[in-house]
């Protein structure tokens, strides 16, 4: 059994994802009729507008543009922190109706080379016991249960840009667990590069907020940006 390596993609998103929140934001500010709203409106004006709404906190605009992900190896560790993430679409990949008898597996890098042996023999444990449940004539919705949170997950996954910033906020975080911060700062890659102006200032707390929440477990990264200070417990 392979282990599996992370892929995201980003393969659909709301055209022009700037200009139709820049909009929203206009006709909001700005007592204009529809047919007025794209005048005078360019690149200069379309950032000028993202920056005002999102640094008054008018986070809804963003609502209007959504972005979609197409990600796969990932362990079902990480998806079940991502649906936590409730304003969201996702289906995933079914260990109800797919068979699973070799699957990949995710394998956590604190795990000494030493010691993966260990590990490996768990997964080839859980394949067996699976392959043999089947065999016995048991459903793939019930085999199922013996097999590793490790095991390799595709998800397909729709936010719009408020909750993506959200996300990131929480996820982007040095203390959120390994392989959700490893995916977010991949999604917040890609959507850099289709509305650079949007998620310009995402990141976690301590960047978009100069302010860290985490006490006394902070990793001290507010320490090396201007103005941030730690929110004490």
């Amino acid at each position: 059994m392979p282990q599996a390596k992370l892929h995201v993609e980003l393969i659909a998103y709301t055209p022009n994802p700037e200009l139709v929140c820049a909009l929203a934001g206009k006709l909001c500010y700005k007592g204009l009729k529809i047919d007025e709203l794209k005048e005078k409106i360019d690149k200069k004006s379309i950032e000028k507008m993202l920056e005002h709404v999102i640094k008054a906190g008018h986070l809804s605009v963003l609502e209007h543009a959504n972005f979609t992900f197409a990600i796969e190896g990932v362990s079902r560790v990480l998806t079940h922190q991502l649906v936590r993430h409730r304003l969201a679409s996702y289906s995933q990949q079914s260990q109800r109706y797919v068979n699973e008898e070799e699957f990949s597996y995710i394998m956590p890098p604190t795990i000494p080379k030493d010691k993966t042996r260990i590990f490996e023999d768990a997964m080839e444990n859980a394949k067996e016991a699976y392959k043999k449940l089947l065999k016995a004539g048991v459903p793939k919705e019930d085999a199922r249960f013996v097999l590793p949170n490790a095991a390799e997950t595709r998800i397909m996954v729709t936010m719009n840009a408020r909750e993506l910033l959200h996300f990131f906020e929480l996820r982007t975080c040095l203390l959120a667990q390994w392989e959700i911060r490893n995916l977010a700062n991949k999604m917040l890659e890609l959507c850099k590069e289709v509305a650079p102006a949007i998620f310009k200032f995402a990141g976690p707390p301590c960047v978009t907020q100069k302010q860290c929440p985490e006490g006394k477990r902070s990793c001290g990264l507010w320490k090396t940006i201007p103005g941030a200070r730690l929110k004490e417990w």
